[in-house]
């Protein structure tokens, strides 16, 4: 697939069928990540790779709580003044948060090594270099998995969900969870929300100084 049709074919899918990804492929797709640009060059990722609607289910057992309670109710208050294509497709996607994660079959949690400035006390924009690099990686990952004809979906973490994560897995001292990565075959019928329309020439801007 070209790499441009890639990008054009990336988007967040939901709705997962039954069928497996294999370990080949999944090491194929997350060996992605190690060609993103990292900070200082020493690409600080780990993988926990949890199959199983079992597994899965006891690592997003918050999911669903923290939906209903922060993002359900923080969307129903917010109605009014929301972009008309953003609120419909929290009214899609808010339902699936963890039934995604499950179906997939195939959860990816995402780890980056954090050193020096804390993550949520930045002494300056650099310091937020680590979890650039980070998404950067998950970047890569998404575009992979477009390529091998996969779907993927991914949850930020909110509420108590990061330190759940890290204990459920005992994650060492120094890493941070990214995001809930679902990685999986679309299902037939899987519904793809509306991308806002970009005019390129209103964004580019040459020589404005």
């Amino acid at each position: 697939m070209d790499f441009y049709e890639v990008l054009e074919k990336r988007r967040t899918i939901r709705d997962f069928s039954n069928r497996k990804v294999s370990d080949e492929v999944l090491d194929k797709i997350l060996s992605a990540a190690f060609k993103a640009p990292t900070n200082d060059h020493l690409r600080q990722f780990e993988f926990i790779v949890v199959r199983g609607h079992e597994n899965i289910s006891r690592i997003v057992s918050p999911v669903a709580e923290n939906t209903k309670n922060i993002q359900q109710t923080a969307l129903e208050a917010a109605a009014g003044v929301m972009d008309k294509d953003e609120h419909a497709m929290f009214v899609s996607a808010l339902p699936k948060q963890q039934r995604m994660l499950i179906e997939s079959d195939c959860l990816v949690l995402p780890f980056f090594r954090q050193m020096n400035a804390p993550l949520c006390h930045p002494v300056d924009q650099s310091s937020l270099n680590y979890f650039a690099s980070a998404w950067a990686a998950v970047e890569n990952i998404l575009l992979a998995a477009t390529a091998e004809g996969l779907a993927c979906a991914f949850r930020i973490p909110i509420g108590n969900e990061p330190e759940y994560v890290k204990q459920a897995i005992h994650a060492p001292e120094g890493y941070e969870f990214t995001c809930f990565l679902a990685i999986g075959y679309p299902a037939e019928n899987a519904h793809i929300c509306k991308q806002k329309e970009i005019n390129i020439g209103d964004r580019i801007h040459h020589n404005v100084w």
